[in-house]
Order: C-alpha cells, then structure tokens, then sequence
C-alpha cells in the first residue's frame, strides 16, 4: 500500500525511510512497532493523553466484537464498496471496528485517524490492511483534496477540514445518532429525553442518500455496562444507576443511526 501523509509541523510531504516519516524540513515522526505513527505536536494537544482513555478504549472494543453495532459496519462497508476511490479517510477512528470493515470493501487506501494514542495502538494491532496515525481530526495531516471519500462515525465534524480534504465531487459519509438511540439507557438519567436529528449538510457539500437504521437488541449487565462506558453521557450515570441497571439485568435497547451521504461540491471526483 502506498502512504501519503503531510507534516503537521510545516505541511510538507512526509516521505518513508525505514521505519521513520521525514520531510524536507527535517522533522521526523517513528512509526511505533504497532505499526501505528503518532503526528500530533505538542502544541496540538489539549491534555497529556488526548481522546479517549484506555479504559473507554477496551470498552467500546469488548462491545462491539460482540456484534451489535455489525448492521452499521455493513451499512458503512456496503456504501463504500460502491464508490471508485483511491483514498480513504477515517475521521476519528478510535479502534479500528469500521475502518477495517471499510477496508474489506475496498481497493482504495485506507487511513484511520484518531487524537487518541490508546485508540489507534488498539487498531494498528489488530489491522494491517488500514494505515492508522495519531492525529487530530481537525487539522489532519493530509494535503488539501486529498480524499476520494471521508467517513466519520459518531466523530465531531470540522467543516473547514472536511472541505479542505475532499475532492470536488468526494463522499461525505456520516454515522449518527438516530431519533431514539439508547432511550431505555438514558431514562436512567434524565426525566425528558430528546430525540436526536439529523446533522446539518456542512459547508461546500451537497446531501444525497440518507439511511435510518434501527435495531432493538438484548443486552446483559456487562454487555450495557460497555455500552454505557463508550459514549459521552457515561460520566452522568451515578452509583444508584448501575446498581439499578445491574439488578434489572437483561436490557432491551435501541440502537439507531442516521447514515447520511453528501458530496463535495465540485466538477467530479478527479477534478
């Protein structure tokens, strides 16, 4: 597979030498022997261990080898192995689930990126089709219209980046949460629960397809406990929760997601 990156320190070409990305300007960045390389600067960095902890790493890991977020990941794969592309960005890719689904389905080269080092040690591990970095989804280091296709999964979307990576006439893909996506769970901890809508198309895109998928599935304490632990709203749930949610034991949840489509605006996907 060939690999492209750019430096995140001056925006030039990284060239591969051994196990080291180079620019002409000298900085270098080691691959890890994970296979991973790390191109966050300090400077980008807003703690000392960005993006999720380990602890929410393993999680999210342990939940969803079990299977039920798999009609997602063929959803995503399925779109994906429509579209002629040659570069492929997972935007905020934590371990690696989608990104190496996406690679199954495709010819195209597949970067996964994601701020935090637990994360993508995790994917670099398990995945040897994806070329994976530490980095931020905001300013990732890739050049201007690099991307034939940008996939993000529940990850925040930077409008300006967005627009800077694709291609005129890229794909947009975008998981979100749907209307009722976990309600049973977050009953446990607000009295009014909002239904979730659908993103705004953002900047320089047009929408096309959008899906909505939905599945209720049974969970038990420690399936939930992991579900819980891998979204943000985990550190709302208070002692008096999971001992509720541990005596209840099996859980019927609903899992939902909008998977939207937009497209660069532009003259085509080569232009």
């Amino acid at each position: 597979m060939s690999l492209e990156y750019q430096c995140p320190l001056c925006n030039d070409a990284l060239l591969k030498t051994d196990s080291t990305l180079r620019c002409a300007n000298n900085h270098s960045f080691d691959f890890a022997k994970e296979g991973y390389v790390n191109l966050l600067p300090v400077q980008q960095k807003n703690s000392k261990q960005p993006g999720d902890s380990l602890e929410m790493v393993q999680a999210r890991h342990a939940f969803l080898e079990c299977g039920f977020y798999g009609f997602l990941q063929n959803a995503l794969g399925s779109i994906v192995s429509t579209l002629n592309a040659h570069n492929i960005i997972d935007l905020g890719c934590g371990e690696g689930f989608y990104t190496q689904s996406l690679a199954n389905k495709s010819q195209a080269n597949i970067y996964g990126v994601d701020i935090s080092k637990s994360a993508v040690k995790y994917a670099a591990k398990r995945y040897s089709n994806c070329h994976f970095s530490v980095a931020s989804i905001s300013k990732a280091p890739f050049n201007d219209q690099f991307a034939d296709v940008l996939v993000s999964v529940f990850a925040p979307l930077f409008e300006k980046e967005l627009a800077r990576l694709a291609k005129p006439g890229a794909t947009l893909i975008v998981a979100s949460p749907g209307p009722w996506h976990l309600k049973e769970l977050k009953s446990y901890i607000y009295k009014n629960i909002n239904e979730h809508t659908e993103i705004v198309t953002p900047s320089e895109f047009t929408q096309g397809q959008q899906l909505l998928l939905t599945e209720k599935v049974s969970l038990n304490f420690s399936d939930v406990k992991n579900l819980i632990m891998m979204t943000p709203f985990a550190w709302k749930f208070r002692p008096e929760h999971w001992t509720a949610l541990e005596e209840k034991g099996e859980h019927t949840v609903t899992l939902s997601f909008y998977v939207t489509q937009f497209t660069k605006i532009g003259n085509g996907i080569n232009s």
